[in-house]
């Protein structure tokens, strides 16, 4: 009995300490008058969402080449563009690769392959159903620098 009465006084306390009371009105500021304020005209740039042309590529000298492959998956629920590695003569010297996808909506993805390489090794971003996503490879050579191999617009879907 003492359970039920001591469980009931303790419900009864956690309902009144959760806020379950009605809260007081609030008191009714006065309106503030408006005064007209004349603003100069601003001129909004207009937005760009094209992609740039790609441009050209370089080759890494043909000790160092190496071979991507670069294509969209294909799929509208999940666009993804897939860069695979190839192989080549600069498996074991290229540190790294770089990859940046420039969406048909302006969002610039980024992502990267490092050592060790090995041929099907990929890098998959998010990409858009447009087939304005354009993507662009860089490989960095043994010596720092960087070299774009590849650059191309990558279709969303190819039908053949």
């Amino acid at each position: 009995m003492r359970l039920i009465f001591g469980s009931a006084i303790l419900v009864a306390l956690l309902l009144c300490a959760a806020g379950c009371t009605q809260p007081a009105q609030p008191v009714a500021t006065p309106a503030p008058t408006a005064v007209p304020t004349t603003l100069p005209p601003t001129t909004i740039p207009p937005v760009s969402t094209t992609v740039s042309t790609p441009g050209p590529t370089q080759t890494l000298p043909s000790i160092w080449a190496i071979d991507v492959q670069v294509a969209s998956n294909g799929e509208s629920i999940d666009p993804q563009v897939i860069t695979t590695f190839r192989g080549g003569k600069g498996l074991n010297v290229i540190p790294e690769i770089d990859i940046t996808v420039t969406r048909s909506d302006g969002v610039v993805e980024t992502g990267k392959m490092t050592q060790p390489l090995f041929v099907g090794k990929t890098v998959s971003l998010p990409g858009t159903t447009s087939n304005k996503d354009r993507a662009e490879v860089w490989a960095v050579s043994p010596q720092g620098d960087r070299v774009k191999i590849f650059d191309a617009y990558i279709p969303f879907r190819s039908y053949n």
